[in-house]
């Protein structure tokens, strides 16, 4: 699913059944204000027992594949405990 208003919070992208938020970082999150923020939004959505997955946009544009296969483990991953 994309975006999702949680708090006062938009994620960029959100799966409901694995509760796994994923974040797509350009530039201003890598300034000292924008990491004190996303530190702050991180442990706010952390208490909705969100899991927050970050990206730069770099990443995506160059490693799209291997984004995409470290999302998949982690799916899988949360996949099995459930079944423990």
């Amino acid at each position: 699913m994309r975006q999702k208003i949680i708090d006062n919070y938009i994620l960029d992208f959100y799966c409901p059944s694995k509760k796994i938020g994923i974040e797509i970082d350009g530039s201003q999150h890598y300034t000292e204000e924008g990491m004190k923020y996303d530190k702050i939004r991180t442990e706010v959505l952390e208490t909705y027992k969100i899991r927050i997955i970050r990206f730069t946009n770099e990443q995506i544009r160059k490693n799209f594949i291997e984004v995409c296969e470290y999302i998949e483990t982690i799916v899988n991953n949360i996949r099995n405990r459930k079944r423990v």
